[in-house]
């Protein structure tokens, strides 16, 4: 009970600070605004798809993400929008940076670090607080415009089973799942470069690397050279929980609190 107060006390601390910096708000609420108007609009933008005389015969790449009840011009919508939809796997991915990235280092800059490492909280205790402080808002935001796509999906489409093929079982297991790991990947990354450099746009900048392969698996997707399916997230999904628990234990035993101190002077 006791840890569970600190924690509390970690987050509120971190959302406090954290929500004053405007770019990090700006990330926060305009970004997945964007990347979930962005399917929308294609949704809303190939509309009249099967109106004209398109070919008989579908390349493969399409006709495999569609069933049989699903017309030509659907099918090439759905094919289109699921281009996009790895977008709501983004969310969680640069939402934690801008926020974990300050959270350390940041602290460094503004005087408030070393009254914290001197209280007597734990360094497991300080880094789960600080963790859930960046991912519950990239989890609810990637969460709630996820919502937001299903909404305006089930409106500009007009039919019920063009919307049961956008939201498929697979994307609900990637934002549901894969989402929430996403983002203690980012998070723990963040905190582990933001707690070895001495300044806030350095941390940010660093951190960024951890979007580069989900950018290179959206542009594989793209490309056709990747194909998404529920195999591939829940192989996905395996991959980050072993990943999620190493970057746990090197970040745990990177935040050397003394150093940390004695280094930033």
């Amino acid at each position: 009970v006791n840890s569970m107060h600190k924690i509390k006390t970690i987050i509120r601390k971190e959302w406090a600070e954290v929500f004053k910096n405007r770019m990090v708000l700006f990330t926060i609420i305009f970004m997945p605004l964007l990347l979930t108007a962005l399917p929308l609009i294609i949704l809303y933008a190939t509309r009249d798809a099967g109106v004209g005389d398109m070919s008989a015969e579908m390349p493969a790449q399409i006709a495999q993400l569609c069933s049989d009840d699903l017309s030509m011009g659907e099918c090439f919508q759905v094919y289109m929008v699921s281009q996009f939809m790895i977008m709501f796997m983004m969310i969680p991915l640069f939402i934690p940076v801008n926020i974990a990235a300050y959270s350390v280092v940041g602290e460094k800059t503004t005087r408030s670090l070393e009254p914290l490492l001197a209280t007597p909280i734990t360094t497991a205790e300080l880094l789960a607080g600080k963790n859930l402080a960046s991912s519950i808002p990239a989890v609810v935001a990637s969460w709630l415009g996820f919502a937001v796509f299903a909404v305006g999906a089930f409106l500009i489409s007009g039919s019920p089973r063009l919307t049961a093929a956008l939201l498929d079982p697979m994307w609900l297991l990637a934002i549901i799942l894969v989402g929430p790991l996403l983002a203690l990947l980012s998070v723990n990354f963040s905190i582990m470069v933001s707690s070895r450099v001495n300044d806030p746009r350095v941390a940010e900048q660093l951190s960024a690397v951890v979007i580069l392969p989900l950018l290179a698996l959206f542009f594989g997707q793209i490309s056709g050279l990747v194909i998404l399916n529920s195999s591939l997230i829940l192989a996905i999904a395996a991959g980050l929980i072993l990943l999620d628990g190493i970057l746990i234990y090197l970040t745990i035993r990177l935040f050397e609190r003394e150093n940390i101190l004695t280094r930033w002077k």
